[in-house]
């Protein structure tokens, strides 16, 4: 979505697009309840580690970073978190987590896990301090966020493990255990439930019908946010899962509240 707005903003998108990587429904889905599953999923099967008691760092407390955070800390994890944001990080400390930054506790952490989307999080110095059997993993963005690229160099030795894990051994005999060579470990190592794939392919489905039938001149050649009402539409859809009853607006509560009785409920701002 960040490549979309960069595209609109030098002026070289050639046609409208639906950024539905930010619609409120994919986002938690995707992000904070994937992943609060997937990293202790992704962890297991790739180093059967025990999360009891282990110091984990989590590099940046976006919805990847809560849902992972939450997993681990119920796991009975030390959770340390670092994040830029002043917002976000007032968040992970009230949320009960030790707020860092990454040079403090490298040393001592057992596992580290970048989701911040952005690049070199974890660069070569903090890699060469980390402790013996420390694991490194990734779910952000892409492979940017740990300098994997620095780790191939002659002093140190790779060696695959099995599927997706490599130990990289320092010449004093230090390892480190590098899962699926920093690309996206949710994707490299565990699976996408189909509920949460379902959310996601709705929401892509509906941004295509919309941008497909929307009038002449709706959508100019620029990166728009799904409309509030078919982000609604896509949880409403979901709902019949789970066996739940939504509770309809009378239309006196309606009028008192400005809306219409059938959404949508939320301004576009509202996060």
């Amino acid at each position: 979505a960040g490549g979309l707005y960069q595209l609109s903003k030098a002026g070289k998108l050639c046609v409208p697009a639906m950024n539905v990587n930010d619609s409120v429904t994919k986002q938690k889905f995707d992000n904070l309840y994937c992943c609060r599953e997937s990293i202790l999923d992704g962890l297991k099967r790739t180093t059967d580690v025990m999360f009891g008691g282990k110091q984990v760092v989590v590099c940046g407390y976006g919805e990847v970073g809560k849902g992972c955070c939450a997993a681990l800390k119920a796991m009975g994890s030390i959770v340390y978190v670092t994040e830029i944001d002043p917002i976000c990080a007032l968040q992970a400390c009230m949320d009960g987590f030790r707020l860092v930054k990454l040079s403090e506790v490298i040393r001592q952490v057992d596992i580290v896990i970048t989701c911040t989307g952005n690049k070199n999080v974890v660069v070569r110095e903090y890699l060469d301090r980390m402790k013996n059997g420390c694991i490194v993993c990734n779910m952000g963005h892409s492979n940017t966020e740990i300098d994997v690229a620095s780790l191939r160099t002659p002093e140190l030795t790779w060696e695959r493990v099995r599927s997706q894990v490599d130990h990289v051994i320092w010449p004093d005999g230090k390892r480190i255990v590098l899962l699926a060579e920093g690309r996206l470990l949710n994707l490299s190592c565990s699976t996408v439930p189909t509920f949460v794939l379902s959310i996601t392919a709705t929401t892509q489905a509906l941004a295509l019908i919309e941008l497909y039938n929307a009038p002449e001149g709706r959508y100019k050649q620029d990166v728009y946010l799904l409309p509030k009402k078919m982000d609604e539409y896509v949880a409403s859809l979901h709902l019949p899962t789970f066996d739940a009853h939504l509770t309809e607006l009378s239309d006196e509560q309606a009028k008192y509240l400005g809306l219409n009785k059938n959404g949508p409920f939320k301004p576009n701002y509202y996060r």
